[in-house]
């Protein structure tokens, strides 16, 4: 029964709010209703907007950020440990302690990134399955280097090939499941950078909606009393458009800050990362082909292919004068090394391999290690001044959110209060 009444108890009342719509009081009522609706959905759409996109920067950005970090240490660890363990067994017996501590210290810092990227469970899928082949290989790999480096003090000849077999594990497997891992995680970065930086259309709709009403509401006012002014609706005008600017202003900076955080910041880290770790391929190449003393022309190839890209990589644009300095210093070191590498390709094409030898891991300036090291010195200093930049112009991003939420929902309480007061004082003139 209470079904059936309910449509006609509806059908009855409908005439009479019908004639009081009619009235002046009763569209009073509705536009006070309208518009406090309104103040409260504008006021909730700005600050839940701002506050998740806040959320997004502190959170999800930085975190990406710290992960894609961990991903490039990772993969750099990895890179630089291939590199010094063909470099230490050229030295042959027991091998220099220098190299046998960087070599450590790679797999120590390759160990701790992939544990702060697993924690993380960056990169999605394809981020979990680079982590668990990495976990998985990474034993073997290290594995494969202590015998290569036994049979090495031994001299037993043998050592070369375990080491050529690690260094085939570490190129064919590990690296590429560290490249993939990177990719995923800086993927991961830029949508949470776009999320953060997306312009909030949904509020700044609805407060144009709210200007639009509130305009119309004084100027039906107007006509019907006669009142130019109604304090409380320009109040509440006011505070409207406050709050849209607002809304537009703090996003348009948080997006540009976002948008200097990757063009100043992780694209040149990136681009930078990316020639440090062909160095180092290059590096593991050259040192590769002595060790296998007259069979090494696949190394010797790949050296020759991966160079070029390094001085490629260094073509920066849109960097500071900073990074720029750092590039072409970096550059210079990579000529002097191409120069020094040929002079160490003759003398071991002509037979006098222990002064090659000699020419690749010696400590003089003109040797191609002591080169190597100060071109790597530059780029890690360009990368960390770049990842400073990063976090910088992240840290602006938030600030220029900084109060946003608290700021728009006081000026939607402010829009709310003066439309409720503007029109119930001209609903009072009715009773």
């Amino acid at each position: 029964m209470t079904l059936v009444r309910e449509p006609a108890t509806i059908a009855r009342r409908l005439p009479a709010v019908q004639r009081r719509l009619r009235r002046t009081p009763g569209r009073l009522g509705l536009a006070m209703a309208v518009l406090i609706v309104l103040g409260l959905a504008t006021g909730l759409a700005g600050a839940i907007g701002v506050r998740q996109r806040i959320d997004l920067i502190n959170g999800a950005t930085a975190r990406n950020g710290e992960l894609t970090v961990a991903a490039q240490r990772l993969y750099r660890a990895l890179s630089d440990a291939d590199a010094t363990a063909a470099s230490a067994f050229l030295a042959g017996g027991v091998e220099p302690a220098a190299m046998r501590e960087r070599y450590q210290v790679d797999i120590a810092a390759a160990a701790a990134a992939l544990s702060i990227v697993s924690g993380g469970r960056a990169g999605g899928e394809q981020g979990d399955a680079a982590v668990a082949k990495i976990a998985a290989q990474l034993p073997v790999y290290t594995g494969l280097v202590e015998t290569a480096r036994v049979y090495n003090r031994q001299g037993v000849p043998i050592g070369g090939a375990y080491l050529r077999e690690a260094s085939g594990l570490m190129r064919s497997s590990l690296l590429p499941a560290a490249q993939s891992l990177y990719e995923a995680v800086s993927e991961e970065l830029d949508d949470a950078r776009d999320n953060a930086g997306a312009f909030p259309w949904f509020a700044i709709f609805l407060g144009v909606v709210t200007i639009v009403a509130l305009i119309v509401v004084q100027r039906y006012l107007t006509r019907r009393t006669n009142r130019v002014f109604n304090v409380g609706l320009l109040a509440a005008t006011g505070a409207a458009v406050v709050l849209v600017i607002w809304l537009a202003v703090s996003a348009v900076l948080a997006a540009g800050r976002l948008d200097a955080s990757r063009d100043e910041g992780s694209a040149q880290v990136a681009r930078l990362a990316g020639a440090r770790i062909a160095a180092l391929q290059a590096r593991a190449d050259e040192a590769h082909t002595l060790v296998a003393r007259g069979n090494g022309a696949a190394f010797e190839k790949d050296y020759v292919e991966v160079m070029p890209r390094v001085t490629e990589l260094l073509a920066l644009d849109g960097a500071d004068a900073t990074t720029q300095a750092a590039a072409q210093a970096a550059t210079a070191e990579a000529a002097k090394w191409l120069e020094a590498h040929k002079d160490l390709r003759a003398l071991d094409d002509g037979g006098q391999y222990a002064n090659a030898v000699t020419a690749a891991i010696g400590t003089e300036p003109t040797s191609t290690a002591s080169i190597f090291n100060k071109l790597d010195e530059q780029l890690a200093g360009a990368i960390e001044h770049n990842g400073e930049r990063f976090e910088r112009e992240v840290d602006r991003a938030a600030g220029a959110l900084t109060a946003a939420d608290i700021g728009v929902g006081l000026l939607a309480v402010l829009l709310i209060v003066g439309a409720a007061l503007g029109l119930q004082r001209r609903l009072a003139e009715y009773r």
